[in-house]
């Protein structure tokens, strides 16, 4: 007769084979809960007198191993890893804003941030303004009694405008105001924000962290102990959680973020001096560049971390535009940035296509403007891309004028 016993005790949870030697790499852990020896210890743990984990919301062992990584880039402690990076502003605001509160965000955030400032916020009771972060008179002009944070990129998406991260700085210290840096775009590698009196640091991880286009994440650190637990406390309650196999997708990224940082910032700015000799293109948008808007100031805040990301404006409009990523089939015409492999995106069809016409133009935004993040190519092969791409988008604007 068959034994029945192995199938009976088929479903008891074994626990990990006891070894003297240990991982090299990272274990994944998707485990969704965690079991306890008693309700005492149960108790303990969330008392926080001893450590260890309950339920996979409330946090694991991949995101922990993933924040105190990037903790240690940004000279924090106590970083959030979230699900997104969309996810790591909402948890940071709604965290830390109240009802009758107001916020000050920069005028060129990211799309979706915008669109949180100026379509959701205030249905929470929480009052918004936005302002040019590269003028220090307009921010503060925009402070009111009851402001409370300003929202800043060090670098603005897609226009690549750099802050009066200093004149904001002090602003918020002599005003006592919560001031939150996105630091997407510069990475700790060019800019930590805690070294310059910022109270929250928040990143998309999907982008140049993580750097591969296969893990979407973002990350929240405060300062203050107490804006941590309220970010946290949110960012649990609302389930912005992140999944265990994202975190460890990143953490292998993130071993060689410097080495790729470092390479695609060469290659941008090489590729920023090819486009500028290109005919056909109407201006070119690099922080280090000396014909930057802000190369004084980017000089002073970043040095010569120009970083990975470029802009620049063809001379023709959407039929230019379309021509030139049709002849380019190989380079990624797609929204996003941080890849290993160069990206191209265009913020009028996508990241800004919600704003008007009007309002794009305003911020220097046509349908002939592309953003570009550099990845880790051989430049010579970027550069002819681009000069075939560029060419495409000349002669179609010849053919369509």
């Amino acid at each position: 007769m068959t034994d029945r016993k192995p199938f009976e005790t088929l479903v008891r949870r074994t626990g990990w084979p006891d070894s003297v030697s240990r991982a090299v790499a990272t274990p994944i852990q998707p485990s969704v809960v965690y079991a306890s020896d008693s309700p005492d210890e149960l108790d303990a743990q969330y008392a926080g007198d001893v450590a260890g984990y309950t339920y996979a919301r409330e946090g694991h062992p991949n995101a922990d191993v993933l924040a105190r990584k990037i903790d240690g880039l940004e000279g924090a402690e106590g970083g959030l890893i979230t699900g997104s990076g969309m996810a790591a502003v909402t948890a940071a605001l709604m965290g830390l804003l109240n009802a009758g509160d107001h916020i000050i965000g920069g005028d060129q955030l990211y799309g979706r941030s915008l669109r949180l400032m100026t379509q959701d916020l205030n249905r929470f009771g929480i009052a918004t303004s936005l302002a040019d972060p590269t003028d220090i008179a307009a921010i503060e002009a925009a402070i009111r009694p009851e402001t409370k944070m300003i929202l800043v990129e060090v670098v603005s998406n897609p226009t690549l405008r750099v802050a009066d991260m200093e004149g904001i700085a002090r602003l918020c210290a002599e005003r006592r105001i919560l001031l939150a840096v996105d630091n997407t775009f510069t990475t700790p590698r060019a800019y930590r924000p805690f070294d310059h009196g910022a109270d929250i640091v928040i990143h998309s991880v999907t982008k140049l962290l993580a750097g591969h286009s296969d893990a979407t994440l973002g990350y929240v650190a405060a300062r203050d102990p107490a804006h941590r637990k309220a970010i946290y406390d949110f960012a649990v309650t609302t389930g912005l959680t992140p999944s265990p196999f994202d975190c460890w997708l990143a953490e292998r990224g993130l071993y060689t973020f410097s080495l790729r940082y470092d390479r695609a910032e060469e290659n941008a700015r090489q590729l920023a001096a090819h486009l500028a000799s290109l005919t056909g293109v109407k201006r070119v948008l690099y922080p280090t560049r000396p014909d930057h808007p802000d190369h004084n100031r980017a000089m002073a805040l970043l040095g010569a971390r120009g970083g990975n990301m470029l802009s620049f404006e063809l001379e023709g409009g959407r039929a230019a535009a379309n021509a030139m990523t049709r002849a380019m089939p190989e380079l990624a015409f797609a929204p996003t940035l941080g890849d290993i492999g160069t990206t191209l995106s265009h913020p009028a069809s996508s990241s800004h296509r919600a704003m008007s016409p009007e309002a794009r133009e305003a911020n220097g935004i046509s349908e002939g403007f592309f953003r570009i993040s550099v990845g880790c190519e051989e430049i010579e092969l970027l550069m002819r891309d681009f000069s075939a791409g560029v060419a495409a988008a000349e002669a179609a604007g010849e053919a369509a004028g």
